[in-house]
Parts: C-alpha cells; structure tokens; sequence
C-alpha cells in the first residue's frame, strides 16, 4: 500500500515541471490524475471479485508489476496521449493493490473493520511521507522523469515481492452484533447484485462522493494553489529540518493523511461510523475554508492543508467498515470496491476545478464548493444514512451457518 501511495499523493509534485517543459496547460495534465483514479477505483469490483476468488496473492503481484510499468512509462512520455495511456496502466495497477489490501483487511478482523482497514489503508496515505523529499529534491537536481523511473522500478519491485507474502483468509462466516451496539452488522451476507439494489449502498456512495472531491482536489492541486499563493518555496524548518513550504506542507500532508485511517476507524469502532463521518466531515469542509481563507501566509498553509487530508483520509476506513457491516465479510472485496468506484466519480470534478479557476481567475469559487461538499456529506451521514442502515439491518434475515464455518460474537 505504501508503494503505490506516490502514484497519487506524489502526483502534484511532477505538473509543473511537465508543464514547464512541453507547455502543457495544466488541465490538460490533470486529466492524466482524472484517468489514473478512475482506473484506480472503477475497477476495483473485478479486482475484488478476483480476489474474492483467487486470494490476495496473484492480483497484488500483477498490481506491482503495472504500478512499476505506469511511472516508468511517464519518464519517457513526450505527449498527452503516452501520459494518459500510463494513467490507465498504474490506474489499473494501483487499484489491484489497494483494493484487494482492504478486502483482506475487512475478511481478516470482522470485529474490528474500523481498525483493521485504517491501519491498511494508512499505508497508502502515509506511504508517500518517506518519500515526498527526496522525489522533490531529485525531481530538482535530475529532473523529473528520471524521478519517475527511479521511484517506479523500485515501488514495482517492492510491491511485487510483498506481494509473496500475502494470505487468504479462511473465515467469512458472520460476526454477530451485539443487540444495540454502536456499529449495527448484517446477519446475513448479500452479494454485489443485492447491494447494488438497496438505498443504503447509495447514500454510502453519495456521502463518498461528496467527501471525496474535496480531498482530491487538495491531492491534485496543493501545488498549484500553493504556487499561485506565492507560498511554495517559502523555506520552512520543522524540528530539524528545512525545506520550501510546499514539500514540507506534503509530507506532512501524507503523515496525517495516514494517521487519520486508523485513528477514525478506531474511533468508529467504539463511537459509531456515522457519528464519526460527522465529526471528520467537517473537519475537512471547514478546513477547506480555512485554506482559502488564511493559506496565503506559511502558518495558514501548514495548518490548513493538512487538516483537509485529515478529514479526508477517513473515507479509506469509515465506509469500508460501514460497508462490511452493513452486507457482510463473504463479499467484501467486491462489494467494498464497488463502494470505492465512488472516489473515481469525485475525480471527473478535478479538470472542472482547473477550468473554473481560469475562467474566475482565483481559487475562491473551486474552494468554496470543494468545503461545502463534506458538509453536506456530514448531515447526510447522520440524519438520512445512520436511520437507513438501522432499518435496513433490522429486517435482514439470518444466513443458516455454513458447515464448517465458526461464527464468533462481539
């Protein structure tokens, strides 16, 4: 997870330097990001499905293999079309790892799904902490493609070896919920095509979307917003070390954006996931606002920015969780990346973002609308999608125990 982190969070660091280099407008650039995170996640329900029936192993290894392939590819793009077509490969890549980690995950720990996908899906947030420095600093001295080949060829080997070590897990019988507990569970499991049919899963994927395009447009413009706030080479020292404002606003970035998924999960565990969707929701809305606000100065930046990823990184372990819960572990690979789908939609909204700072000539309107979004998100959670799962849960009838599976209560 955390190799293939640096092909989303360490994206911002390589637009302007294409740009700079071919002249491509920037929109034109971040269609290639809108590709790689619709590949990424649209996907994922066959991914889930292959690992729903094959185990882990085979389709984290392919994932490596093209994640490695995408950025290596990039090094030597010299046109918007060999960009985009790279984009579909680590999208594709990408997305075998992240979703079948997850679906491992939520198989794994039934009794602690909240937990369980966030301290897995932290890898992909913090992933890029370790290594947005140094991607800078050779992006600097030896340009940007020969960051991209480097950084490439040892994610895709690292992800590939790890990939060895991988086990399917045995258990997919039902956890049983205690009557009345925070985190309400099915006690039945309900395949892809049920789900897909119940008013559940699609405020789940509405709450997701509206969340989700607010912390992807951070993902994918942070640099450029920081550039036009005349911010992003401001040096900075934190602790012991000194770097330009934007390189240290992005480590620190991915460091909470990795922290947030196992500590709001954990949260979610013992408080509830919709009352935890509330609480981050809005974090991130009002943080988006804090940086339109107050992000021209260094101490407004450095707060802001990372606030928006820490409501934002949570999506990767609240609704995996809730949708665990709520249809059951036997599915929830695909199930879990039918879900994740949305996150791909939210990216359709990222060169709209571009085109609407142009033609208003500041990022007041694209922030304005990004901060509104999870807070909505955060109403909806708690007054619309917390009674409907409560309901929905309520009328499921019990899955007659399979032979050979143990059910275990909470």
């Amino acid at each position: 997870m955390a190799m293939v982190a640096n092909l989303q969070y360490g994206w911002t660091l390589f637009v302007n330097p294409m740009h700079d280099k071919f002249g491509w407008t920037k929109a034109a650039i971040q269609v290639a990001f809108t590709i790689f995170v619709l590949c990424e996640t649209w996907l994922v329900p066959v991914e889930g499905y292959l690992m729903d029936k094959f185990g882990p192993r085979p389709v984290v290894l392919v994932g490596g293999i093209l994640a490695g392939l995408s950025w290596i590819m990039n090094s030597y793009a010299t046109s918007l079309g060999m960009l985009y077509f790279s984009a579909v490969v680590g999208g594709i890549g990408a997305g075998a790892v992240y979703g079948t980690c997850v679906g491992n995950a939520l198989k794994w720990f039934p009794d602690k799904r909240g937990l369980a996908a966030g301290l897995t899906a932290a890898g992909f947030g913090a992933g890029a902490a370790l290594t947005v420095i140094p991607i800078a600093n050779m992006v600097k001295a030896g340009g940007y493609d020969k960051a991209f080949f480097d950084f490439g060829l040892i994610q895709g080997i690292v992800v590939v070896v790890l990939s060895l070590f991988l086990i399917r897990p045995p258990l997919t019988a039902i956890v049983a919920a205690v009557k009345g507990a925070v985190n309400p569970m099915t006690r039945r499991n309900i395949g892809p095509g049920e789900m897909l049919k119940t008013p559940v899963f699609w405020m789940l994927y509405l709450c997701m979307i509206l969340v989700a395009s607010g912390g992807l447009m951070a993902a994918a413009e942070i640099g450029p917003i920081a550039k036009d706030y005349g911010v992003d080479k401001i040096p900075v020292t934190v602790l012991w070390a000194t770097l330009p404002l934007l390189t240290m606003a992005l480590s620190i970035d991915s460091l909470v954006n990795g922290l947030t998924r196992p500590l709001t999960g954990w949260i979610s565990d013992l408080l509830g996931r919709e009352n935890t969707m509330v609480l981050v929701f809005a974090v991130e809305g009002l943080a988006i606002w804090g940086l339109m606000r107050f992000g021209h100065s260094t101490a407004g930046f450095l707060i802001f920015a990372p606030l928006i990823f820490l409501g934002y990184g949570e999506i990767f372990s609240l609704f995996p969780a809730a949708s665990g819960d709520t249809f059951g572990p036997k599915f929830a690979a695909t199930n879990n990346g039918l879900l994740y789908t949305a996150k791909g939609t939210s990216s359709l909204l990222i060169p709209l973002a571009n085109v609407l700072k142009a033609s208003a000539g500041s990022w007041v309107p694209v922030l304005w609308i990004a901060g509104a979004l999870p807070i909505i998100a955060a109403v909806l959670a708690k007054f619309v999608l917390s009674p409907m799962r409560v309901r929905m849960l309520e009328k499921v009838v019990a899955d007659p125990v399979e032979k050979g599976a143990q059910t275990q209560a909470t």
